[in-house]
């Protein structure tokens, strides 16, 4: 087999475009992508059930479960394990650890979400999916996608904060700037034209340069 019969790319989903959809076994019945029209919805993977940092995960997005709730967002788990597997790996961590698991977690042995999605990375496993992360709006569309390896967890707390701020970009029709969180300042989008630019000192923002511009948003 040559290097280009060996190599076989990696299926990815694309930022803001319909996320793919998908009808699956899940701990808490059938769900379908369709079943979340009109939250959002984060659905990630993790690599395996009973495995110590995953545990570290769904200990922190369960505890955190209610301010998701809070922001109109539902959570969604996915692993290459079977009903069975999530189900006694759920009730092991509420016996060892006091918390409930409050979300479905998606059976996906055949591994067809999973590849959907890019979860799969050859370069990983071919048969456990990495620590993938994608942001689904109520319309169904996917806004953002975070990739992290098997050796390390994830910030529950990072994609609370990234949750808000796309919801503040809709919203206000603005962006954030780095590490943004709510109460702060946001970034006026830069005008597109000379005439704009010209104008932008005057127009009460908190200006730095006719691209730079920041404002409060009301409260």
């Amino acid at each position: 087999m040559n290097d280009a019969q060996a190599f076989q790319p990696v299926a990815m989903p694309r930022l803001n475009e319909a996320a793919p959809a998908f009808e699956t076994k899940t701990t808490h019945g059938p769900k379908k992508l369709s079943d979340y029209k009109g939250k959002w919805l984060i659905l990630f993977s993790h690599p395996a059930d009973f495995t110590p940092v995953c545990t570290t995960e769904f200990i922190a997005f369960s505890r955190n479960y209610p301010r998701f709730q809070a922001l109109n967002c539902d959570l969604l788990g996915l692993s290459i394990d079977s009903n069975f597997a999530h189900i006694a790996w759920a009730r092991s961590i509420e016996h060892n650890f006091g918390v409930k698991v409050p979300f479905p977690i998606i059976e996906d042995l055949s591994m067809k979400v999973a590849h959907a999605y890019g979860m799969i990375q050859p370069g990983a496993s071919d048969t456990s999916a990495v620590r993938a992360t994608f942001f689904i709006d109520p319309e169904s569309k996917l806004r953002a996608m975070v990739y992290y390896p098997m050796s390390n967890g994830r910030s529950i707390e990072e994609f609370l904060r990234l949750l808000e701020a796309l919801q503040t970009s809709d919203k206000h029709g603005i962006a954030t700037p780095e590490a943004w969180k709510p109460g702060e300042k946001v970034i006026v989008p830069p005008p597109q034209t000379q005439a704009d630019a010209e104008a932008r000192q005057g127009k009460g923002y908190d200006y730095t340069d006719w691209y730079f511009s920041k404002k409060e948003l009301p409260r």
